[in-house]
């Protein structure tokens, strides 16, 4: 079973069917027992990075969900779910992260002529291979929805960067944790072929 984290925020229900599609047994859940149980986590979420922090600590779930991804659970963050892995967010204010990895959320500083928040499809440069982009051509395009983005301190850590005025890291891999800055269940087949490779990972 693969246990979409539901915060109360976010496009819960896409995910969960897009994961569904791709041959895995999906619970939608608020519960840290399901989290425990599972054979590995998804977090979605659109919005803003403090507002997740809270939602998740109200329903009494940071704590479980920080120990089940430094125990070797695999873990796909997107979008909020790929921010929130860091030590803070300076969206509406410095707002601290899980800070499984150190670095920083930060805002799109660009020219007037790029619009913010940065949405629709965008070219995915991947640094490295790894299982979760086998059979996806570098340079693929994904979906993307977003005014803020990742700065790793540890670049080893980053596994694709997008070009949006300058650029951004739109997707981390570490050991058992994928993240993306981009919505996979937004795009189309080589989205769906992600969440393939991930759920492949996690058996």
């Amino acid at each position: 079973m693969i246990a979409v984290i539901d915060y109360g925020m976010g496009n819960i229900r896409s995910v969960s069917k897009a994961v569904e599609a791709v041959g895995a047994q999906v619970k939608i859940t608020q519960n840290a027992e399901d989290i425990k149980n599972a054979r590995a986590l998804v977090l979605p979420g659109v919005g803003a990075f403090r507002d997740c922090m809270v939602n998740l600590s109200e329903l009494g779930l940071l704590q479980t969900i920080k120990e089940e991804i430094l125990n070797g659970k695999p873990y796909l963050g997107i979008c909020l779910g790929m921010q929130i892995l860091f030590s803070e967010s300076e969206e509406f204010g410095l707002c601290k992260g899980l800070d499984i990895f150190k670095g920083r959320v930060v805002r799109f500083d660009l020219p007037r002529e790029y619009k913010i928040p940065h949405m629709g499809w965008n070219v995915v440069k991947f640094k490295r291979k790894n299982k979760i982009v086998e059979s996806i051509p570098d340079n693929s395009y994904f979906y993307f929805v977003h005014s803020y983005y990742v700065v790793p301190e540890d670049e080893r850590i980053i596994a694709g960067v997008t070009d949006y005025g300058r650029d951004f890291t739109s997707m981390i891999i570490y050991e058992n944790i994928f993240a993306t800055q981009f919505h996979p269940e937004k795009s189309q087949k080589t989205g769906l072929k992600l969440l393939r490779n991930f759920v492949q990972f996690s058996r």
